[in-house]
């Protein structure tokens, strides 16, 4: 039988994530938002996956300057070139994981 305090951590959990990203969606239902709001609203998928890009590239470590790690620099070329051509998102995903799958394995890591 599972225990009521982790079940009870595990409501509050679902809970935590689940409101910051419902609320928005519940909260503008049937509104209109200020043009500056859209305007702002507009960069964040481009800003988002700048960040979750950049963060997979580099290395940081406490004390150290960040650097680029090579194998994932080099697949960037080949993801963004297909997001260019296609503007596919899961087939630049899969592009990106294949490149750097086979520039692991060519390198012997």
């Amino acid at each position: 039988m599972i225990d009521r305090y982790v079940f009870l951590a595990i409501l509050i959990a679902l809970v935590v994530t689940w409101v910051p990203r419902v609320l928005p969606f519940v909260l503008t239902k049937g509104k209109s938002l200020p043009p500056l709001a859209l305007k702002f609203l507009r960069f964040l998928p481009l800003s988002i996956i700048f960040a979750l890009t950049l963060s997979s590239v580099v290395d940081e470590r406490v004390g150290n300057f960040p650097r680029f790690l090579p194998i994932e620099t080099l697949a960037l070329f080949p993801t963004f070139f297909v997001v260019l051509k296609t503007k596919n998102i899961l087939l630049a995903v899969v592009v990106g994981v294949a490149v750097t799958a086979g520039l692991r394995f060519l390198s012997g890591f």
